[in-house]
């Protein structure tokens, strides 16, 4: 699947089209924190476009407004990066920078992503927009993924979001990417029509890494262990993480 492939199977109406050039500049001044990260912008990434701007006419959806958030339309861009460059991170940067709920699409080398990113009002600046909780991000791979790849296509199409208002179509692409992931797990790509269902699975998917990265951890601390008794604990440990990480596995 190629970002063309992608960003098709959105199924976007004509109307909501930009296509237009975005300058690193937008980049460069807002949300940089590092020279680092000025020097990745400069360096990393090869073009940027605006592919289209989704407004509540064009996609059948009101829009939201609370007094956390506001998204009256929904961005969705392409970026594509050159050798070397740091994907997650530069994708991090854009939905910083950016002060609309965003859809962005990378591609490096053949490889493509795709993440997204809630935002809140700023409870310290005035007009100002932050994250609001951690960006989704995935990267495809067209070998392992090949068995669900037409299932995430077809849960991506706008068609198939809910209407409610832009927030729920935009919360219906992060869903159909938490699919994705949990798919990689359960080996089986499902939808939720259901809200609750899918924050459910949310909060399994970062149970299951959680745990995953904790039974790592250890295992690397008792293969280093030379008390036998500390191995013991370790190993008992790992057990009840392992048991614990089943658990969220059957909750996918």
């Amino acid at each position: 699947m190629t970002a063309d492939d992608l960003l098709c199977a959105l199924e976007l109406p004509e109307a909501a089209r930009v296509d237009r050039r975005v300058a690193k500049k937008l980049l460069l001044e807002h949300g940089v924190a590092t020279p680092t990260d000025r020097k990745q912008i400069q360096e990393g990434i090869e073009e940027i476009r605006w592919h289209a701007i989704l407004k509540p006419g064009d996609a059948g959806a009101q829009a939201h407004r609370s007094d956390a958030r506001e998204y009256l339309e929904l961005a969705v861009l392409r970026m594509e990066l050159r050798e070397g460059a740091k994907a997650t991170r530069l994708s991090q940067l854009f939905h910083r920078a950016v002060p609309y709920p965003m859809l962005l699409v990378t591609e490096q080398e053949g490889t493509v992503g795709i993440s997204a990113a809630h935002l809140r009002r700023s409870r310290a600046q005035e007009d100002a927009w932050v994250l609001d909780g951690d960006m989704v991000r995935i990267e495809l791979d067209v070998a392992a993924d090949a068995p669900y790849l037409p299932a995430l296509a077809g849960a991506l199409a706008l068609s198939e979001q809910p209407r409610t208002d832009l927030l729920a179509v935009y919360q219906g692409w992060i869903d159909a990417m938490g699919a994705l992931l949990a798919a990689r797990l359960s080996h089986h790509y499902e939808r939720f029509a259901s809200m609750e269902r899918n924050r459910q699975r949310w909060d399994a998917l970062r149970e299951f890494e959680a745990t995953a990265s904790e039974i790592a951890k250890l295992r690397r601390a008792a293969s280093r262990e030379r008390q036998m008794n500390r191995q013991v604990e370790l190993n008992l440990r790992i057990r009840e993480l392992e048991a614990q990480r089943d658990v969220a596995l059957e909750r996918l």
